[in-house]
């Protein structure tokens, strides 16, 4: 496995470790360096050689560096010259880069590999609002063919997520990275209907999946469109499991949902950190499963699978004692 080490001035790599965690969950083999103003160039050295000690003599160890020509770079550059055939140094840290440096190390074992992706990635994590300030291209980039023009065949579904965020961090990142889709679908009738949240998703969505926000009536329209949707890899993000169950009588036809987050509001009980319940929401859970979907409960790919059975138990005990 490829070590990453984070190496900044102040407490910055710290707390964009902080940041990619929330995102991509907690990640194995990662380690901060900060350079405080009471240190030295010897003691920043110290820190990296104490971080590299951490990994497993095997490892390859990528640094994410926050300035080229700075003292975190200057001595990492120390550590890197004796390891240059495999170890790796990218400056520029910012978070897209660090969150495509966690997806990468899912497929690539080499730091040097992963180091040469990250460029890129990083580049396109830096946009501007108003859109028309964008430097414009020297010229237009020619249209990729592929599964994204679609294919014959049904649309597959690779995910199918409750989740009341929608799409965020975690969605746009860590998900679309373990199950890649070509589209992604927010099915909602409320946000339908709302051209802003409309707007602002199909803007969040990554870099070469198109995002699409459709009503419940109108998902299950597509499930059965071959034309315009066949041969797509789908990730359905669904607001409520009330949502999935419509789509389930209307046709809708998977095995497994994945159940990320439900918002708390009056009236629910909160079993764990990120789910929520009222009496509908477990009755609508039972009716799924029912209907023989099984249950995937994560936030992030990495997490460990929750006991559905035990977490609704928990919530329903809850919801008896409000009585």
């Amino acid at each position: 496995m490829v070590g990453i080490i984070l190496a900044s001035h102040g407490k910055f790599a710290e707390g964009i470790m902080q940041s990619g965690q929330m995102i991509f969950g907690e990640q194995e083999k990662v380690e901060a360096v900060t350079f405080m103003p009471n240190e030295g160039p010897d003691d920043l050295k110290a820190h990296l050689e104490a971080a590299a000690a951490k990994f497993d003599p095997e490892d390859e160890v990528l640094f994410l560096v926050d300035l080229w020509g700075g003292s975190p770079f200057n001595q990492s550059n120390g550590l890197f010259e004796q390891h240059k055939d495999k170890w790796a140094i990218v400056t520029g840290l910012n978070l897209p880069m660090l969150i495509e440096a966690y997806g990468s190390r899912l497929t690539m074992n080499s730091a040097q590999e992963i180091a040469a992706h990250l460029v890129e990635a990083g580049r396109e994590g830096v946009k501007i609002k108003p859109e028309a300030l964008e430097p414009k291209p020297a010229a237009a980039a020619p249209k990729k063919s592929g599964a994204s023009a679609g294919a014959p065949g049904k649309m597959s579904y690779v995910l199918v997520r409750v989740d009341s965020r929608l799409l965020h961090g975690q969605v746009a990142t860590a998900w679309t990275k373990s199950v890649n889709p070509t589209r992604i679908i927010v099915v909602s009738d409320n946000v339908a209907k709302d051209d802003l949240r409309k707007n602002l998703i199909t803007q969040a969505a990554p870099p070469g999946v198109k995002a699409h926000v459709v009503p419940v009536d109108q998902m299950i329209k597509l499930a059965q469109d071959d034309k315009h949707f066949g041969g797509q890899r789908a990730l359905l993000l669904f607001e409520n499991p009330q949502d999935v169950l419509r789509a389930v009588d209307g046709g809708l036809s998977f095995d497994s949902l994945n159940v990320g987050s439900m918002a708390h509001s009056t009236g629910k009980v909160q079993p764990n950190k990120v789910l929520a319940f009222d009496q509908n929401d477990i009755d609508t859970f039972k009716k799924l499963e029912d209907k023989g979907i099984s249950f995937d409960v994560r936030k992030v790919p990495n997490d460990s699978k929750g006991n559905m059975d035990d977490i609704m138990k928990k919530a329903q005990n809850e919801l008896n004692e409000k009585k």
